[in-house]
């Protein structure tokens, strides 16, 4: 039986600082193909040093930005790798492992190690703010993004399964950043409430404030990381509530 082939995709906008490292760290693939979304920085000179296949474009949402790479490679596994995260040489190990027995149609979770600048937080991500697992390595075919602006939906197939080894996640440098993506996210999520028409109710999204931060921070553990995790708690319960104001009150 032949070796199955891996192939990556990381799609990236403007993400110099962190590309160099994540695509060094995924040097093992057979195949590696880098969709530049819009970029004005240096990530195609360091993309070309890396990639197989570099592909540049505009896209005005994450899915079809995603799927382009996803139907670009070749490989008979493909590893999704975004530009802040960061494959570890024993999760690296595992992958190859895993795919020289593993039949498909079938995904992986790969559990998540997120860090805030240095504090790594492994509690209380969740609810529209980081995740603690995603999915990552799949056969083709297995996974396709919607097409939302923020969070797209998954169509899956095949089989759910997890990996052990973690990636590393490089969410944000410092609260500054924090606030920075929380005002993104909010941004490009009242575009989609606008597109849906279904913009929803203030008294609603004011309740969603207070059970998104008791998911996070009680019922996802957020309490065990001190202030981190009560920032995270608190942004995740922001978030619909920001969402719904400015889809409101702001002009698509």
């Amino acid at each position: 039986m032949s070796t199955p082939r891996l192939s990556a995709v990381v799609v990236a906008r403007n993400e110099e600082e962190h590309l160099e490292a994540c695509l060094s760290a995924i040097a093992f693939c057979d195949e590696i193909v880098v969709v530049l979304d819009r970029c004005s920085d240096r990530s195609a000179e360091i993309a070309g040093r890396h990639a197989t296949q570099v592909i540049e474009g505009a896209w005005e949402l994450e899915g079809p930005r995603r799927n382009t790479g996803l139907e670009a490679v070749t490989g008979d596994w493909i590893l999704e790798v975004d530009a802040d995260e960061r494959v570890r040489p024993e999760l690296a190990e595992e992958i190859r492992a895993t795919i020289a027995d593993a039949t498909g149609p079938a995904h992986y979770l790969i559990p998540f190690d997120n860090y805030i600048g240095e504090h790594r937080v492994r509690h209380g991500w969740g609810a529209y703010w980081g995740v603690s697992a995603a999915i990552r390595l799949f056969t083709p075919g297995a996974k396709r993004w919607g097409d939302d602006r923020v969070h797209p939906s998954l169509e899956l197939k095949g089989e759910r399964r997890w990996l052990k080894q973690r990636m590393d996640h490089l969410v944000d440098r410092d609260i500054s950043d924090m606030f920075a993506r929380l005002d993104r996210y909010t941004a490009s999520r009242a575009r989609d409430l606008h597109a849906s028409g279904e913009i929803g109710s203030l008294a609603r999204n004011v309740i969603r404030v207070f059970s998104r931060f008791w998911k996070c921070y009680v019922a996802r553990g957020g309490w065990r990381e001190g202030g981190w995790g009560f920032l995270i708690a608190l942004f995740a319960g922001l978030y619909p509530l920001l969402s719904h104001l400015r889809a409101r009150l702001e002009d698509d």
